[in-house]
């Protein structure tokens, strides 16, 4: 009887080769982000084209915003913008630095798990929802009761007066800045949350055993572990409120207005091109918009930017 022969496989050629096809496509996917990105800038940056030459550099400069007239100008919506991304960063970080060390440090076990589920459900419901609730519910309630408040008591205080003086509208940066914290909150809290449970328990309980309050032990070593990832979630949370559209369209008043108040309407960049865009009725004032949403991308990328040179000078410290 013969043997029956087989064929023998070249197993290590297989591999080499399966090896170079992955190699191949994950680096597909990459060059294809930054070609997305470089398309979506330069196409921005072609279709406002009309508003650079007119303006140039005026047009980051100046408050006006005259489409009869055909006079544009950045200023107020990037304003806007960044006023309203400030204010809720700053009620959005420590908020979601309470809710983190809740869940992983004090909330019982049986607790966390609701806790967690509902943070993640805030953070899947739709934006517009946000603005709803904002506008009919939020609105009205700190017009009544809130504002009038603070426009009485701290209107009147020396320097920082100036930013909490107006009439009790309701509307306003103030507001804006609300909603979009309770918007970045739920993902910022998820990051913390996550990076946290990273932390070794041998450290904290060596922590413990060496008499640190809880407190202590948060703040020396949870925090230092994590700072990096802390920071990059942070700064996430950052970009997602720089952008944001509908909520604050239906809760900011959508006047292209410079003022110092909190309390008065104002107007952001994701506003106006969301408002006006479908009312452009020139070629001058859709280049308008399209350059809005070009200065937009710049200033995302700018702090981007910022939190990836944090990042780098933090981990060369941690690793010196």
């Amino acid at each position: 009887m013969s043997a029956i022969s087989v064929p023998a496989v070249d197993t290590g050629s297989r591999d080499a080769a399966a090896d170079r096809g992955f190699r191949w496509l994950v680096t597909a996917a990459g060059i294809f982000v930054l070609v997305a990105l470089a398309a979506a800038a330069l196409s921005m940056l072609w279709g406002g084209r009309a508003t650079f030459e007119k303006f140039g550099l005026g047009f980051f400069t100046s408050r006006a915003w005259d489409p009869v007239a055909q006079d544009f100008g950045a200023l107020v919506p990037i304003y806007g913008t960044v006023v309203t991304a400030l204010i809720a960063m700053l009620i959005a970080v420590p908020v979601s630095f309470g809710i983190a060390m809740f869940l992983t440090e004090i909330a019982p076990k049986w607790l966390r798990g609701p806790v967690g589920t509902a943070i993640e459900l805030l953070a899947g419901i739709p934006s517009i929802i946000y603005g709803m609730w904002g506008l009919f519910v939020l609105v009205p309630y700190l017009s009544e009761h809130v504002y009038p408040w603070i426009d009485a008591n701290l209107g009147t205080l020396p320097l920082v007066g100036t930013l909490f003086v107006g009439p009790p509208l309701g509307l306003g940066m103030l507001t804006a800045g609300l909603v979009l914290a309770i918007m970045v909150i739920p993902f910022i809290a998820s990051v913390m949350r996550e990076v946290f449970l990273t932390v070794p328990n041998r450290l904290k309980e060596s922590s413990y055993a060496l008499g640190s309050t809880r407190w202590e032990v948060v703040w020396d070593v949870v925090l230092p572990y994590t700072r990096s990832a802390v920071i990059g979630g942070i700064f996430l949370g950052l970009g997602r409120a720089l952008g944001e559209t509908m909520a604050v369209t239906f809760v900011l008043g959508n006047a292209h207005e410079l003022t110092a108040s909190l309390l008065m309407p104002g107007n952001s960049i994701a506003a106006t091109i969301a408002n006006e865009f479908a009312e452009a009725d020139s070629e001058q004032y859709r280049s308008a918009l399209i350059a809005l949403g070009f200065v937009l991308f710049l200033v995302t990328f700018v702090v981007l930017s910022v939190a990836r040179l944090m990042l780098r000078r933090l981990s060369k410290r941690e690793g010196a």
